[in-house]
């Protein structure tokens, strides 16, 4: 009986997975159009958050390491940490536009496209995976383990190209800082 009372407990978190989805990205480009007046730019971030993007996909490795050798708990404490990195990500990615400029990638030919695509790709999935994310910890939480593996494994590799390509972008525009 109690299998089935936390089958069914899911639910009860749509509405505030699909409020965040909606939320944070909204809220992440309303704040793009602000700037703080008189602060000075956080020009120090960058370099940090493509550092945190970094980690956080180290820490996914690891937590997919983790689960193939189920380990269970150490999986649970490493996904709460990619988690945890990427609300930090997000909130010094936020300041730093709210205090600076944007910076105009100067790169030409062929590999301004390449940085544009990267860009562009990683800032789309960027908001998809926000649900995705959302989804995949709801159904582990709830011990749902089959649903929740048939959603990690979309989440995991995306995540991962999320975090990856967030180094590469920065490492790509840091010259024109």
């Amino acid at each position: 009986m109690k299998e089935q009372s936390t089958a069914n407990s899911a639910p009860q978190y749509n509405k505030l997975i699909t409020l965040v989805s909606i939320v944070v990205p909204v809220l992440v480009a309303v704040l793009f159009t602000v700037r703080l007046p008189n602060v000075a730019p956080l020009k120090f971030l960058p370099p940090i958050y493509a550092s945190i993007n970094a980690l956080t996909a180290l820490i996914l490795i690891m937590a997919y390491i983790a689960i193939r050798q189920k380990k269970i708990k150490r999986h649970e404490l490493l996904m709460k940490f990619a988690i945890a990195l990427s609300l930090v990500f997000l909130v010094m990615y936020v300041a730093y536009h709210m205090t600076s400029d944007p910076t105009p990638y100067g790169g030409e030919g062929a590999i301004k496209y390449v940085y544009y695509f990267i860009l562009i790709s990683h800032i789309l999935l960027s908001i998809g995976i926000i649900p995705m994310v959302l989804i995949t910890y709801v159904r582990a939480i709830s011990k749902r383990f089959a649903d929740h593996k048939k959603i990690a494994v979309i989440t995991f590799p995306i995540w991962l190209y999320i975090a990856i390509t967030g180094v590469i972008v920065y490492l790509m525009i840091a010259p024109y800082y």
